[in-house]
């Protein structure tokens, strides 16, 4: 028998879709989202929520100054950089299109520098921001400079995420319950199968993808240079489909880039014959 306990914290503003009513129950051992604070914006909604959990679960894989962009549960740009500000600038730059209405996620304090680049006139509408804190005149300045800002949901994140032991899913009649993925990579354990060996960049370049790749929608591919996601083919049912998406999305980018595919790529040949 599995016994599961959960505390209601708030109502939603409405479900997936606007009609469905939705509500947010936590955790009794405050984690993740459930120990995030609103510190300003609209109420939130069930797809506020999903769009958060999953940039907090992507942010959490970097240790270097990261940011994410994410849309309807997937990751439309991701950067790493020496600085916040540097890397939302790369983050945002993977597309810009699809940036509208997005979620951002931050793996540092939000600093000044990274407000005025989120809140820059030609960046779109965002509807939600969450980051382990933000010094007083980068909240103002998220909060006035732009016409979204009174409404745009900031959100504080205490304690950054623990990645829980099980992952669980409702199907209808019962739950899946399956271990968390939480298995890491360093350089040291790729091991080449071609002749030409990966440069120390493009080793650094593909780890980069890889952690992106593990949060996209299968079949998930991933385009990356600089890491900078420059191009992602998300929840294709074809593998083939999914690369010539990132491929289109990158445009002249995806030379000289990396490649990250959850599973195995049929026809490379045909794909990749100018790259």
């Amino acid at each position: 028998i599995l016994n599961l306990s959960f505390r209601k914290r708030q109502e939603l503003r409405y479900g997936e879709n606007s009609h469905q009513k939705a509500a947010f129950y936590q955790e009794e051992k405050k984690t993740g989202l459930s120990s995030a604070e609103q510190m300003s914006g609209k109420e939130l909604s069930f797809n506020n929520l999903l769009d958060l959990d999953a940039a907090l679960s992507l942010i959490s894989e970097f240790e270097e100054p990261a940011a994410v962009v994410i849309k309807h549960n997937n990751p439309c740009g991701a950067g790493c950089a020496s600085s916040l500000a540097d890397a939302f600038k790369k983050a945002y730059s993977g597309d810009p299109l699809s940036a509208f209405g997005s979620i951002i996620g931050l793996n540092r304090r939000t600093d000044r520098a990274t407000a005025e680049e989120i809140a820059s006139p030609e960046k779109k509408f965002i509807e939600a921001i969450i980051a382990p804190g933000y010094e007083e005149d980068a909240l103002d300045i998220l909060k006035t400079r732009r016409k979204w800002g009174k409404n745009v949901r900031i959100l504080k994140i205490n304690g950054f995420l623990v990645k829980e032991k099980w992952d669980i899913k409702k199907i209808n009649g019962g739950i899946l319950l399956q271990e968390q993925d939480k298995e890491t990579y360093a350089s040291e354990n790729l091991k080449t199968v071609t002749q030409r060996v990966p440069t120390a960049k493009e080793q650094d370049d593909l780890l980069f993808a890889w952690f992106v790749c593990k949060w996209v929608k299968s079949n998930a591919i991933v385009l990356a240079k600089d890491k900078t996601v420059v191009g992602v083919g998300a929840g294709q049912m074809s593998r083939i489909d999914a690369c010539l998406l990132a491929i289109r999305k990158a445009g002249d980018r995806a030379k000289g880039a990396v490649l990250a595919s959850d599973a195995l790529i049929p026809g490379q040949n045909q794909l990749f014959p100018s790259y």
